[in-house]
């Protein structure tokens, strides 16, 4: 079992039936899931979207500038975090929220070393803000900090079983790869992830497991056997 764990979740995991925001129920699941998983003893750090709140350059429509509209988006992101502190909180786990856009009134600034001592006394910390940059996507954020935390293994929830040969929602006929290299799928132009973050997991040769969140129990089978979703490595 891997010692350290990233999780990517996307904003769009908080919400409920495609509407806007934080579900209550939405969220109330997820922070069980997380809770059950961090009970198996794995140190778990979370990197969460923004896309339930604002989807950037579709919800701007031409009004606001690619710069502006991608802070817009860290700062959904920070809204989510709070949210999902929250409901681990209630759960009964210790949590810290940190970010790459200073908000020091509501979370710790980004500081690799303190997050790295947060999980070692078995808080669970989630990073927000991305990057803290424009132009940069969560999942690159999520590489990113899982590179600096030196994490086991990034766990990617989605709204699919894993890596598909094709969209499952588009062509029925798509087939669900179990194991692919960082190679095949940068050369295939698999969509589960974006091609710097792929890029930076193959340089750091960190492995991705992208599974269903929606299945009860995937987050702890993923971190406990790996028997789950898409293994990319």
């Amino acid at each position: 079992m891997p010692k350290r764990i990233l999780l990517k979740l996307s904003g769009e995991a908080l919400q409920s039936q495609g509407l806007r925001g934080v579900a209550p129920q939405s969220l109330r699941h997820i922070a069980g899931e997380i809770a059950s998983a961090h009970e198996t003893g794995v140190e778990l750090a979370i990197v969460v979207g923004g896309g339930n709140i604002w989807r950037g350059a579709k919800d701007a429509e031409d009004l606001i500038s690619r710069v502006m509209s991608d802070n817009m988006g860290m700062l959904a992101t920070i809204f989510n975090a709070l949210a999902l502190q929250a409901a681990l909180e209630s759960a009964g786990k210790a949590t810290r929220v940190q970010t790459a856009m200073p908000i020091i009134t509501l979370a710790e600034p980004y500081i690799r070393r303190k997050a790295v001592r947060h999980l070692e006394k078995g808080r669970i910390v989630i990073f927000a803000g991305g990057t803290g940059n424009p132009y940069f996507t969560t999942d690159t954020a999520a590489a990113l900090r899982a590179s600096e935390i030196e994490a086991d293994e990034i766990l990617k929830a989605t709204q699919v079983d894993g890596v598909y040969t094709d969209d499952p929602q588009k062509n029925p006929a798509a087939r669900l790869i179990r194991t692919i290299s960082y190679r095949d799928a940068l050369d295939r132009g698999l969509k589960f992830m974006d091609t710097s973050a792929l890029a930076l997991c193959l340089e750091n040769q960190i492995p991705i497991r992208v599974f269903n969140l929606h299945k009860k129990g995937n987050i702890r089978k993923a971190v406990r056997s790996g028997g789950v979703g898409t293994l990319i490595s």
